[in-house]
């Protein structure tokens, strides 16, 4: 108008929602959104806790009942076992054991109905394992996005699922030689599926140190678990 005054522009709610969006840098709204989304469900993590629970006392229980047997020159420390005696010690496996095959299949179960096996363990390539082993290896592995697995967790996590399957056939093999005698057959035997039962504790054994060991390492990780992000 006359005298050159210039009015005032002012903007809508919408256009000032945009502008303070674009604003805000790739790493602030990379950060907002890592730290406001889910990573695991309520479901992964009360699974998660159950089986932690019911893999410690079949460990120790199991420690317990093999020192009645060794198979090896060397016992376990009763101060790591759990029992007391043979006795006391098979109630406490065979407890533990329904917990773990009930909240196995559960997770199991809920993690092929929902597609989280398929997006967060599928695909892996030996290529990728590979890459992801040796950065892993020179300490160079990423662990920004705790909603990514990369190779090597999909691989250690495909293992120990189908480990969890071979320690409880071979348990059940063992417990139940006669009734499932076909079982115990396939093993080699009653004496050999103890020695598998033994290989896939030893198994599961070294991949809670390597798990807790990383949880430790990143604790975010461990926050997620309990929190869920």
């Amino acid at each position: 108008g006359p005298g050159g005054c210039v009015s005032e522009v002012r903007l809508s709610p919408r256009d000032s929602w945009r502008r303070k969006v674009d604003a805000m840098t790739a790493e602030t709204i990379h950060a907002t959104l890592t730290e406001t989304r889910t990573i695991h469900p309520a479901w992964v993590r009360v699974c998660h806790w159950i089986n932690a629970l019911a893999v410690l006392v079949m460990i120790g229980s199991g420690w317990q009942v093999y020192n009645a047997s060794p198979l090896f020159g060397f016992t376990f420390p009763r101060a790591i076992t759990i029992g007391e005696w043979l006795g006391g010690a098979l109630l406490w496996h065979f407890a533990a054991m329904w917990v773990l095959v009930i909240n196995g299949l559960v997770y199991v179960t809920l993690g092929i109905a929902t597609g989280r096996f398929r997006r967060k363990l599928l695909p892996v390539t030996p290529g990728a394992v590979f890459a992801d082993g040796k950065a892993a290896l020179t300490f160079k592995l990423g662990h920004d996005d705790l909603s990514h697995y990369n190779a090597v967790q999909k691989v250690l996590y495909l293992g120990i699922i189908l480990t969890g399957v071979l320690i409880v056939v071979s348990g059940l093999s063992i417990w139940k030689p006669v009734q499932f005698q076909v079982l115990t057959a396939f093993f080699g035997g009653y004496d050999a599926a103890r020695y598998v039962h033994f290989a896939a504790m030893s198994a599961i054994v070294t991949f809670l140190v390597v798990h807790v060991s990383l949880a430790l390492i990143v604790p975010k990780s461990l926050r997620a678990m309990i929190a869920g992000r």
